[in-house]
């Protein structure tokens, strides 16, 4: 599976991301890291063709404006008329019905391959109405996979839950990942910038279940890699130390990841 990492760097994908104003450059800087080639555009009037020659189109509602909207609807449609793959991070919904129905309308209105979010987002654009304080849903009990799978038919994509543990589903075929660090809760913008990541890997590989279960176990490597590195209580270092070792990764750390597939009678078998 890891062969991917190589080819990714071997392309430099053109990953472009309309994105929020808290994680713009840590994104950016993360997906250079990686081997990718990242472009923020963000006007209507340049959207579309930006959409059009890039590898992957990620949409990020973490500062919504009724103007960015209306560019990720156009970036969507253009990279769908294209065969370019699509990504959804649905940041804080669930938060306020106005960031609730963003997701649900560009889901509605875009052929999104991928949708990358917590249990409580993925909850929420699902219909599950699981309760969020503010647009951090990580301490929701729930039933990851069962609701993964849900999600996935429910929007004819490939859905992507993180948490302690990571869910990757299309509805029939599941992927587990235990890869990572606490350390990433503590760092605005690791989840964002994840949902970028699988947007370059996608942008090169089109089996896109497997492909997103080794780009996010290779993102807990590195952060596992990182946290190796920091104290319990040096989150600054550890950014520092994550991007670091996004850029070090290689196949070679194929041997600690941690990726398990569901098998239909419900036991999990390492890929």
């Amino acid at each position: 599976m890891f062969e991917k990492l190589t080819r990714l760097r071997k392309k430099q994908p053109l990953v472009h991301n309309i994105t929020n104003v808290v994680v713009t450059n840590f994104t950016a800087n993360g997906l250079y890291a990686l081997g990718a080639s990242p472009v923020m555009a963000y006007a209507k009037e340049e959207v579309a063709e930006m959409a059009r020659i890039s590898g992957a189109v990620v949409l990020n509602i973490g500062t919504l404006t009724k103007d960015q909207v209306d560019a990720m609807l156009m970036a969507g449609k253009s990279a769908n008329d294209h065969g370019v793959p699509v990504v959804l991070d649905p940041v804080g919904a669930g938060a306020t019905t106005y960031r609730t129905q963003t997701a649900i309308s560009i889901l509605e209105e875009i052929d999104v391959t991928l949708v990358r979010g917590n249990a409580g987002e993925i909850s929420n654009i699902a219909g599950e109405q699981i309760r969020m304080k503010g647009v951090d849903g990580g301490d929701i009990e729930a039933n990851t996979i069962e609701l993964a799978q849900k999600a996935a038919q429910l929007f004819e994509c490939t859905v992507v839950i993180t948490g302690e543990t990571d869910v990757i589903s299309d509805g029939m075929e599941t992927c587990t990942v235990s890869n990572g660090d606490p350390l990433l809760t503590q760092v605005t913008g690791t989840g964002c910038l994840l949902s970028s990541v699988l947007g370059a890997f996608l942008a090169v590989d089109g089996d896109i279940v497997r492909t997103a279960a080794a780009g996010v176990s290779l993102y807990g490597i590195a952060a596992e890699k990182a946290a190796g590195k920091c104290a319990r209580n040096e989150p600054g270092r550890f950014q520092m130390e994550f991007l670091n070792e996004l850029a070090k990764l290689t196949e070679s750390d194929k041997s600690v990841a941690k990726i398990k597939q569901l098998t239909e009678e419900g036991h999990h078998d390492r890929i």
